[in-house]
């Protein structure tokens, strides 16, 4: 009886281990491989660290391009900074949470807006939560800002935030890149209302 108990559960156990191998390999894709570590990271948290100055020297050295996605983007030196940067020829893209967008206020998309930057509204989801800055996905210095972080006043000197910065990781950039394209492309071109 034991044996026939012992052969019982090794059949479960047999069972269930291929039931989750068969599921691991199709709930991922094949080709999404882990990203390998590389070049620097920094993380900073709120209130206690400037985040907002880490950012800002951040676009500050964006050469080709800035892909925003923000769930709220009230921050006035992160505007003018992104402003700043689509002046001297950066490519700065947008993408806002259309809910968040109606709460918030637009005054600091609409002057994004009226310096010529792309602005899109997220209206897929029922939050677009991502907080997100690429800064030039194609170059040996592709950088990823993320995290907690939501680009506010609030957020720096109000919250318990957190962000991370990943510099010098191209492919990390590129992921972070497509993922904010495949938003982009879902997103609905923001009218303002004058």
């Amino acid at each position: 009886m034991r044996q026939l108990k012992r052969q019982h559960g090794r059949a479960i156990a047999l069972a269930l281990s291929l039931f989750f191998a068969g599921f691991s390999a199709h709930a991922f894709d094949p080709g999404d491989r882990p990203t390998p570590a590389q070049g620097t990271l920094d993380a900073a948290f709120a209130p206690w660290d400037d985040v907002e100055s880490l950012i800002l020297d951040a676009l500050g050295k964006a050469r080709r391009q800035v892909l925003v996605q923000a769930y709220i983007l009230t921050s006035k030196p992160l505007t003018n900074a992104l402003i700043a940067a689509y002046k001297r020829g950066v490519d700065v893209r947008v993408l806002v949470d259309a809910g968040q967008l109606n709460k918030t206020g637009r005054d600091r998309i609409a002057a994004m807006q009226e310096a010529g930057i792309q602005v899109r509204e997220e209206t897929k989801y029922k939050n677009a939560h991502n907080k997100v800055i690429v800064i030039d996905a194609a170059g040996a210095d592709a950088t990823v800002i993320t995290g907690s972080y939501n680009f506010t006043w609030t957020a720096q000197n109000k919250n318990a935030e957190n962000i991370l910065i990943a510099r010098k990781n191209p492919p990390l950039a590129a992921k972070y890149a497509a993922n904010w394209t495949r938003h982009f492309q879902e997103a609905e071109i923001y009218l303002s209302s004058k």
